[in-house]
């Protein structure tokens, strides 16, 4: 409770004299053994003394009242910060540029006063305020805006900015720490990276060694830094003096806080294998599979491929007390489908391995080498070509063979010569091909077995989208069409003759083109029947 000399200030403070407000305003801004500490008291008091010319007054208001009260006051404090910066106050020099740069961002600033602002902002970054060397760093550019911030085009990040960032950082402010540390990430920089990330995350770790045993959650930029100090360490892509028991820590950390890439890790760890299944050179000590098969399939559940391939090989294991060949092939398949690399090429040689238990495992095959190759593997590049090799060159040039001829009356004729062309068909095959069962998508079956018994089944790849867009337009042109001796086509031997007599020069001896003994010695024109339309 007030005394009495406090009740006569507040008497005179309710009167209207500036020097009981300043008086009051002083009381309320430090606390007294009868009134309590209150800043918004405080300001409200100042600022009424300020209002009749008392200096003192907005000097304590630039002093003391920080920039969250100022920007939420009814009423406006920018002048009296202005003030007592032009006194030589530092501080409140802090204050009013960031009243003013906020003013200009809503687009009420006008140049002269950003102009000031910002050499109020050098000023106290000078003199050592981290926040106004944080606040310098971004208007230079050098780190991105805040979340609440309307989205701008940032400046070019500037040397001043880069300057301002890293004193900012060296300051112990957080957020230009994570984006020194980010900015370090991106380049590339990974000795710096490690000096600047190495002890925040051994502060994250516990002190004393308690690595991996924090019982704070840990923010999400947090876990991420843990997660990528250990990702390095462990590649040895810097120079450090992270310990195994470190390194540790740093995965079991971030694995607690649901980090994929660390739960990955901790699981290969406990596994004591690398991700292929191989066990790791010099890691002593015996594999905890049980273990090693929780971690990884949470890593696996939050989308990490890699981990269900790792799954995959430890159930292949003969020590593995659970060995089960079913579930590895479901894991595999599952990191196939996500696309790792490594597992499509598994996936692919398991389903040519498997082809003669079923025929059509050679095309799931294919499937799976072909998204290998496309994510540069070579050895599935190499599988490619022996499994589905190109026979080009036994038709030479379409529009050389067609030239002064018209098949607008032969559409099922020219969509199968076109087909022979690009594919490398044989005669035999581009006349009996079923196109719609022979399109795969990703590959075309060419099987006219049933009809031409010196045929064999093979594939041909469809590399190019030139190749799809041909395959759906003959698809097209065969979509309600019998493509058996009972369709419009007729048989073999009218299929045969009816191409003799429209492109004669096609049966010549050319390569790839083998003679048909079972055409007739002489074909009649009775054994052609008319395409239809």
């Amino acid at each position: 409770m007030a005394n009495r000399e406090e009740l006569a200030v507040i008497r005179g403070a309710r009167a209207g004299r500036a020097e009981s407000q300043l008086a009051l305003g002083r009381l309320y801004l430090f606390g007294s053994a009868g009134l309590p500490k209150s800043l918004p008291t405080a300001l409200h008091w100042l600022d009424r003394a300020a209002q009749q010319g008392c200096a003192e007054a907005w000097q304590l208001i630039g002093n003391h009242i920080p920039i969250e009260l100022a920007r939420d006051s009814p009423q406006p404090l920018t002048g009296w910060y202005e003030r007592a910066y032009d006194a030589g106050l530092v501080r409140a020099g802090l204050v009013y540029a960031q009243l003013v740069l906020e003013a200009a961002r809503d687009g009420a600033g006008q140049a002269a006063l950003r102009a000031k602002a910002l050499r109020a902002l050098e000023d106290a970054a000078r003199a050592g305020f981290a926040e106004a060397q944080w606040l310098l760093a971004r208007e230079h550019g050098a780190a991105p805006p805040e979340a609440d911030e309307p989205a701008v085009c940032a400046p070019a990040a500037s040397p001043a900015g880069q300057r301002w960032l890293r004193r900012a950082a060296d300051s112990g402010v957080g957020a230009a720490q994570a984006a020194l540390l980010e900015q370090d990430w991106n380049a590339g920089r990974w000795s710096a990276w490690l000096a600047r990330a190495l002890p925040l995350a051994r502060g994250f770790c516990g002190a004393d060694g308690a690595y991996g045993r924090t019982t704070d959650r840990l923010a999400p930029d947090d876990v991420l830094l843990l997660s990528r100090c250990a990702r390095l360490v462990e590649a040895n892509a810097a120079p450090h003096d992270v310990t195994p028991e470190e390194l540790l820590g740093f995965w079991e950390s971030a694995a607690a806080e649901n980090d994929r890439h660390a739960q990955f890790a901790l699981g290969l760890w406990c596994a004591r294998m690398r991700v292929d299944g191989k066990r790791i050179p010099g890691r002593h000590g015996a594999a905890n599979f049980k273990k090693a098969v929780r971690w990884l399939t949470l890593a696996g559940e939050q989308g990490l491929a890699e981990a269900w391939y790792a799954l995959s090989r430890i159930y292949i294991k003969p020590e593995f007390s659970q060995r089960n060949v079913l579930e590895a092939q479901k894991y595999l398949e599952r990191a196939a489908e996500m696309g790792y690399r490594d597992a499509q090429l598994e996936c692919g040689n398991a389903a040519w391995r498997a082809r003669r238990e079923n025929e059509n495992n050679d095309v799931r095959a294919l499937y799976w080498l072909q998204k290998a190759a496309a994510q540069g593997c070579p050895k599935a590049a190499a599988a490619l070509r022996k499994m589905a090799p190109r026979e080009s060159g036994a038709w030479g040039d379409l529009n050389g063979l067609l030239a002064g001829r018209d098949l607008a009356a032969h559409p099922l004729l020219a969509a199968r010569l076109t087909l022979a062309v690009t594919f490398g068909l044989s005669r035999a095959e581009a006349l009996l091909l079923d196109i719609r069962s022979a399109d795969r998508g990703h590959c075309l079956v060419i099987d006219i077995r049933a009809s031409y018994g010196r045929s064999r089944r093979r594939l041909i790849s469809v590399d190019t989208a030139q190749e799809r867009q041909l395959l759906d337009r003959v698809a097209l042109a065969f979509e309600n069409v019998d493509c058996g001796p009972g369709g419009p086509e007729g048989n073999y031997r009218q299929r045969l003759y009816r191409l003799r007599t429209l492109l004669p020069d096609a049966m010549g001896s050319d390569a790839g083109i083998e003679e048909d003994t079972a055409a007739p010695a002489a074909s009649s024109p009775d054994d052609d029947y008319s395409l239809a339309a």
